[in-house]
């Protein structure tokens, strides 16, 4: 397994716990276990610990609040970093269900190897079965025919969860995908982004090479931080957002 290459489960805490444990043994059948963090709040540390007895202390990381993804993958990067600089990682939230875990695996290594050798934000798009108007959806530069493609794609627009009548338009051309709320990228890349994009968080992290470990160093980045998803903060701004259509059976556990 590749020491470089880590996973970051974002556990908000509103999916089933039981999901967290299935998303820990799908990335720990692929990366190494102790390149595993989960991000969750302080008052689910207890039942993190409880079904992750496996889990290193360190890799737990407490959010004292809940401000969305993007303060989560601050303070995920930030901690990968004082640890690998070279660190390239996945982000995951905890409640998605994966139906075909082999190509899972096997999708998840060819873009691992991509974001290696690129300065990408890559999603991993999952080709949409329905119109359905519960997922966000994501357009590619390539066209009607980009479903069929099994390379990485360039992002042109995001769109959040639209209307009946417009996910109908997006599912008739063929170049949207939902979006998968999975994405790979170096850990220097995403911190560069999330600097360029988003200061008025990770202005609240200065001082992070020294305590972004301690518990009130971030307490205090946190009380001042805004609620802000990594999407709209960053990947629907940066020029270095691509896709990567993946095939594997993928469901968030909201619509089973």
């Amino acid at each position: 397994m590749n020491s470089h290459r880590y996973c970051v489960i974002m556990a908000g805490g509103s999916a089933p716990a039981a999901y967290l444990r299935m998303t820990y043994d799908r990335f720990a059948g692929i990366l190494p276990r102790e390149n595993i963090l989960v991000v969750t709040l302080e008052r689910f540390a207890g039942t993190a610990r409880i079904l992750l007895p496996d889990l290193p202390p360190e890799n737990l990381l407490l959010e004292p609040f809940g401000r969305k993804t993007a303060p989560c993958m601050a303070l995920a990067t930030y901690t990968i970093l004082t640890r690998d600089p070279e660190a390239v990682l996945v982000a995951t939230p905890s409640d998605l269900v994966i139906r075909d875990e082999e190509l899972f695996a096997r999708t998840l290594a060819e873009v691992f190897e991509y974001v290696e050798d690129h300065d990408v934000l890559m999603t991993l798009g999952i080709v949409p079965r329905s119109p359905d108007v519960n997922f966000g959806y994501i357009q590619v530069k390539e066209g009607k025919d980009a479903w069929a493609l099994d390379c990485p794609l360039q992002v042109k627009t995001f769109t959040e969860k639209p209307p009946q009548e417009l996910a109908e338009v997006f599912f008739r051309t063929g170049e949207f995908f939902w979006n998968s709320g999975i994405f790979l990228f170096k850990a220097s890349v995403i911190r560069e982004e999330m600097e360029r994009y988003i200061p008025e968080v990770t202005e609240l992290f200065k001082g992070w090479e020294a305590g972004i470990g301690d518990p009130t160093f971030i307490e205090r980045a946190y009380a001042e931080c805004p609620k802000i998803s990594l999407d709209y903060g960053v990947m629907e701004r940066t020029s270095r957002a691509w896709l990567f259509p993946a095939k594997f059976g993928w469901a968030d556990v909201d619509r089973l």
